[in-house]
């Protein structure tokens, strides 16, 4: 079907430049700093495989399921995410990873014309999922401290501010983690004026370096927080979650009737068990910690050695990014074609551009690659950038 004979919504949709750049990252002898991927080596093949042969056990498995998803699911993710906030986490449902959480959210929040506050540089998913809705997105800058919350009251003042949206823990694709205090002014905020907090928080499982800071929900009820298994655990399991405020959940229940039906019983089987196995998955998720943090330090002071200030980076205490921005006049997106040539690819910033003009700014994910790849490819990037 030719775009033109698309709905209005679906070709508000923009398209994902990181999906589309990975088709060209697959060339032999490219070293990919592009995909946000975790690293293969230590996806738990064997740990699921023991999983999924317990959960076959039992033709519950391979049935239909209820549309929240799972019970022994939404009771381990509840029991965790509990314990993060230090209260009741309020209703749960299983999505078909987190970014089925974000689209089935937009639905049931956001009318054409609403207003969505979104990080800017932002999350593409995000904004796909909210471009769906034919929400007007407005970006608001970030800096080593996440959003710059500060900014927030005059356009809140405005009106019809339904949603702000943050990925609160090592940001994608800036890197930086929401700082304690502007978490607790964007709660206050939202108190204030009634909006819903969407706190995405996929990676902060993933912290290596720093200190633990307590959710945006650990500071008031408006806020509907996400996460999945897929950095933790695996992808492929595609097994997503929200919770908060029962009313809000309902509504997004009716709209996956109609989305999905009912997420996989098999997977949401294996998810349970390896959430539930807390000795396993601390372990696992300790190791995933170290090489994770070894490779971003190995990364970043590449760098900084190879371009000095003329590159201004984040420094990641968790997650899978790396941010950077250059001071002088390189277009990033210009000069991808000439990386790639020479071996290395990476996301330029204008793939995360709400507003900001963030032509010289580029993402590197550090997760899949060692340091001897990396060091690899800072000298090919060197050689262009």
């Amino acid at each position: 079907m030719s775009e033109e004979r698309g709905s209005q919504s679906v070709r508000s949709v923009r398209g994902s430049a990181i999906r589309d750049l990975l088709a060209i990252t697959e060339r032999p002898g490219v070293l990919s700093l592009a995909g946000g991927l975790p690293a293969p080596e230590l996806l738990p093949t064997v740990r699921v495989a023991a999983a999924a042969e317990a959960a076959l056990g039992s033709p519950a498995a391979l049935q239909y399921g209820v549309t929240t998803g799972a019970p022994a699911l939404r009771d381990v993710v509840h029991a965790r995410e509990s314990a993060k906030l230090g209260r009741d986490a309020g209703a749960v449902v299983v999505t078909h990873g987190s970014q089925q959480a974000l689209s089935l959210l937009a639905q049931a929040l956001l009318d054409p014309g609403d207003v969505v506050i979104v990080e800017d540089p932002g999350y593409i998913g995000a904004l796909q999922a909210f471009d769906t809705t034919r929400a007007r997105v407005v970006g608001v800058p970030m800096d080593a401290d996440g959003m710059r919350v500060d900014l927030l009251r005059p356009i809140l003042e405005r009106g019809g501010v339904r949603i702000v949206h943050t990925v609160s823990n090592f940001h994608n694709p800036g890197g930086a983690t929401l700082a304690d205090e502007r978490r607790r002014e964007l709660a206050r905020l939202a108190d204030e004026f009634g909006f819903w907090i969407v706190e995405d928080d996929p990676y902060a499982d993933l912290r290596f370096a720093g200190s633990t800071v307590p959710p945006v929900a650990a500071h008031t009820d408006r806020v509907l927080r996400l996460s999945s298994a897929s950095k933790i655990v695996a992808p492929s399991l595609r097994v997503g979650w929200m919770h908060g405020d029962a009313g809000v959940l309902a509504l997004v229940e009716r709209l996956k009737q109609g989305a999905d039906l009912c997420g996989s019983s098999l997977t949401q089987a294996i998810a349970a068990e390896l959430l539930a196995d807390t000795d396993w998955l601390d372990d696992h998720i300790a190791t995933i910690r170290e090489l994770y943090g070894e490779r971003a330090k190995a990364l970043h002071a590449e760098l900084t050695e190879a371009f000095g200030d003329r590159l201004a980076l984040t420094r990641p205490e968790g997650g899978m990014f790396l941010w950077g921005e250059f001071a002088d006049e390189v277009d990033t997106a210009a000069l991808l074609p000439a990386a790639i040539d020479a071996g290395v690819a990476y996301v330029p910033g204008a793939a995360f551009a709400v507003r900001r003009d963030l032509t010289r700014a580029l993402r590197f994910c550090y997760t899949t690659s060692s340091p001897g790849d990396l060091r690899e490819a800072v000298r090919r990037l060197a050689t262009v950038l």
